[in-house]
């Protein structure tokens, strides 16, 4: 009988460490496959989820005016001015917006950031060709102003009478079905054709809608032009208004109203806008 020799013995040695080798590299691959499929099911989840959250505002920005087509414009200087007596100055904030077709918003509120709904905001809105010229005006600056002082979704306004200010007319707007108690706040919005511009805002100052109507015509007549950027027109307006301004004391007292409202308290224009 012969001798078994040692090179016979080398082939199944070698099989196995291959099997074992070729098993760890299966193992590996499968532990990889499995590891980015997991990844990817996050990644998904986590896409789906920051969508629905946008979706349903969660994400909305607490800056004034900040939708699709508007960029907050941090170096722009302020072209506007409005300081009240009864707010101290650096209780307000000032917020430029650009659009991509040339529109430009100056927006002054008064009240903490991080409120929904300030205590007062008034808006300078210079249109571009952002703007859709067949709008009705008094359809879509209910729907913005809806928008700005919602504090639980949009609601929907009535009209509340005029005031007169150093800009002529200004329309009031007030929440629908809402009383002059306290609480309440008083929307404003008026339209200029030259130059093509709308102010527009709110006051929730005062405990009835008189005297509300008064700090609305207060903000009016305080507003005064800075920079004109070569705008002849711009400076035109402001010069034409500030020959019809008038007083506003630093109080605002129920009677003062008087001077200001053009209609009755409970005005016959009526319905939701």
């Amino acid at each position: 009988m012969h001798p078994v020799s040692a090179s016979s013995t080398s082939p199944p040695r070698t099989a196995g460490f291959l099997l074992a080798l070729e098993g760890f590299a299966d193992e590996v691959c499968g532990t990889l496959a499995r590891l980015f499929a997991y990844v990817g099911a996050l990644a998904l989840i986590g896409i789906l989820g920051l969508a629905l959250w946008q979706q349903i505002g969660g994400l909305e920005p607490t800056e004034p005016g900040t939708r699709p087509g508007w960029t907050i414009a941090d170096d722009a200087v302020p072209a506007y001015a409005l300081r009240l007596s009864d707010q101290l100055d650096r209780s307000a904030t000032y917020t430029v917006l650009h659009h991509v077709e040339g529109g430009r918003k100056d927006v002054i509120r008064w009240g903490e950031p991080s409120d929904r709904r300030a205590l007062r905001e008034l808006e300078v809105y210079r249109f571009g060709g952002e703007r859709d010229a067949t709008a009705d005006p008094a359809a879509e600056v209910a729907a913005d102003l809806a928008r700005r002082m919602a504090v639980n979704g949009p609601d929907a306004f009535e009209a509340a009478g005029v005031i007169d200010s150093k800009f002529g007319m200004v329309g009031l707007l007030r929440l629908a079905g809402a009383s002059d108690g306290p609480g309440g706040c008083m929307g404003f919005f008026k339209g200029i054709h030259t130059p093509s511009l709308r102010i527009s805002g709110w006051s929730c100052q005062g405990v009835s809608g008189p005297t509300r109507r008064a700090a609305v015509g207060c903000m009016l007549n305080r507003l005064t032009l800075l920079s004109t950027d070569h705008d002849a027109n711009l400076s035109a307006l402001f010069a034409r208004a500030e020959r019809k301004h008038a007083a506003c004391g630093s109080g605002i007292p129920a009677s003062a109203a008087t001077d200001w409202v053009t209609s009755a308290d409970d005005p016959r224009l009526r319905g939701a806008l």
